[in-house]
């Protein structure tokens, strides 16, 4: 895994699979990969996001140094604490699984299904803390300045709780029609006011 220390400048750990060391350079925000594509999908444009990683059923967002201290206080100030949420961060004395390299990951991936790989790999010659979302002051409220600069950590940890927390609604209860639908206000008796007139 020299790549990542000597083209990227990455810590890695002396394990077996290699692990990124998280807390230095860069933090994880893991998130299931149902909402991971979804908020992939919201967020698009090139220069947006900073690397993206993929391991089983499980997405890797790589953030500012820093951000899982602040991953707490930021959910509980966006009104999404306490909801249970299946979003974690990695950060300070943690590692994840070091995705092989983008060139070869695919094929690594074929013999073990399980093995990370890069959706959005990180790119030589770029410091990782200029391409991650970060906490910051000033500027548009959560977007791109238009110079290439990702989002802000707060508009990415909004749309990645909200995809949660849509999985977890959905898989919760299959059978309870959603709030304000037709089917869940004829359930309650309240028909719309079109079939009452």
């Amino acid at each position: 895994m020299g790549w990542y220390e000597q083209e990227l400048g990455w810590p890695v750990t002396g394990t077996v699979p290699p692990g990124l060391v998280t807390g230095v350079r860069f933090d994880v925000l893991d998130a299931p990969a149902e909402a991971g594509f979804a908020m992939l999908g919201r967020f698009s444009r090139p220069g947006l996001l900073g690397p993206v990683a993929l391991e089983g059923h499980r997405i890797r967002l790589l953030v500012a140094a820093g951000s899982a201290e602040e991953l707490p206080g930021l959910l509980e100030w966006l009104e999404w604490a306490g909801l249970g949420l299946d979003l974690a961060a990695l950060g300070a004395g943690q590692a994840m699984r070091a995705p092989a390299h983008p060139d070869w990951g695919r094929r690594e991936a074929a013999y073990d299904r399980s093995a990370p790989v890069w959706l959005r790999p990180p790119r030589p010659g770029l410091d990782v803390e200029s391409t991650v979302p970060a906490l910051r002051l000033g500027g548009g409220a959560g977007q791109s300045d238009g110079a290439g600069a990702p989002i802000g950590l707060p508009a990415l940890v909004a749309a990645l709780a909200t995809a949660c927390h849509r999985i977890a609604l959905r898989t919760r209860s299959q059978d309870q029609p959603w709030a304000f639908s037709y089917a869940s206000r004829m359930v309650a008796g309240t028909r719309p006011r079109s079939l009452t007139s």
